[in-house]
């Protein structure tokens, strides 16, 4: 059974309020209120000058359970939301392999389900890992990119504003924490043109987004023979608190249980916001040992996932 080895989260050391980081883009300044006010964002982390590669190392850097079992991951993986992570002829999931000593592992990226793609990323690896037959091979995966200086990537029209925060994710096989129950995913393609939506498209995407998500969320459960009651906290993407205070009240979740606390202090991270938020329940104690936990995303164009994990 596909399980979490480890999980290791990087943020960068500079916070940013989201008035000075979306400064002179060509938004205004009530739409940067709306993110402020009724979307739930505050400050951003961020880091200019960082290479993606530097920060894709200072991640993999807290993955300990990696140490000493360097010659079990027999692959690596970079999620990306985005189609390019960096420009032509960098290849930074290539840089990181070679750094860490990692040369025998296959490395590739993974895309097209844009902030689904780490969810989508897991369970690929443990299907990989699963036909390879060696029960002590792993793999490694990284989520989260750069907020390049293109206005498409440091924001979201109306929903999000996006951060630097990464995660790197260790998979196995049939541990004893963190095991994956279920993955249910569905793409609405219609949606295909997103961001860039018609505005009749926008409306319809804003009208059938808690629909669909719900119905990935219930899919989820089911599959893992369990009920929503049973879902100690959904550990979401970080798209806005509006949008998913009306899935609360579409699938009848309470707010209480959706952790959102990092939403406010570190945006919208790509595809890390989940893996991110299980590093901060895992460290504060809001996950206890055989507690039921769903991590949920959803990418632009339009993909929604969601997993259901025992912590």
């Amino acid at each position: 059974m596909t399980c979490l080895e480890a999980v290791a989260s990087y943020l960068p050391a500079k916070s940013v309020s989201i008035d000075e980081a979306l400064a002179g883009l060509d938004i205004t300044d009530t739409q940067i209120r709306l993110f402020r006010r009724f979307y739930g964002f505050s400050h951003i982390r961020r880091d200019p000058e960082a290479r993606l590669v530097d920060q894709m190392l200072s991640t993999a850097a807290g993955l300990e359970a990696l140490r000493g079992r360097e010659k079990d991951v027999r692959y690596i993986v970079q999620a990306l939301t985005l189609p390019v992570a960096a420009p032509y002829p960098s290849n930074p999931v290539h840089d990181v392999r070679r750094t860490l000593g990692l040369d025998h592992a296959v490395t590739f990226c993974l895309t097209q389900h844009a902030c689904a793609t780490g969810l989508l990323a897991v369970d690929l690896c443990g299907k990989l890992l699963a036909a390879d037959g060696d029960p002590d091979a792993l793999a490694l995966i990284f989520t989260g990119e750069k907020a390049y200086t293109v206005y498409s990537q440091q924001f979201i029209v109306d929903t999000a504003v996006m951060g630097e925060g990464m995660a790197a994710i260790l998979v196995g096989q049939d541990g004893d924490r963190d095991r994956m129950l279920s993955y249910a995913t569905r793409i609405h393609g219609q949606f295909n043109q997103a961001p860039w939506l018609t505005y009749d498209l926008a409306r319809e995407f804003d009208r059938i987004y808690p629909e669909a998500a719900a119905e990935v969320m219930l899919a989820a459960v089911a599959q893992a023979g369990l009920t929503l009651s049973d879902i100690a906290l959904v550990l979401p993407h970080h798209v806005n608190q509006n949008s998913w205070k009306r899935l609360s009240n579409r699938i009848g979740m309470p707010m209480s249980r959706i952790f959102l606390e990092n939403l406010p202090v570190i945006g919208h991270c790509f595809s890390a916001d989940p893996f991110i938020n299980y590093r901060t329940v895992s460290e504060t104690g809001r996950l206890r040992h055989g507690d039921y936990y769903m991590m949920v995303s959803v990418g632009l164009g339009a993909t929604f996932s969601a997993m259901v994990f025992q912590h």
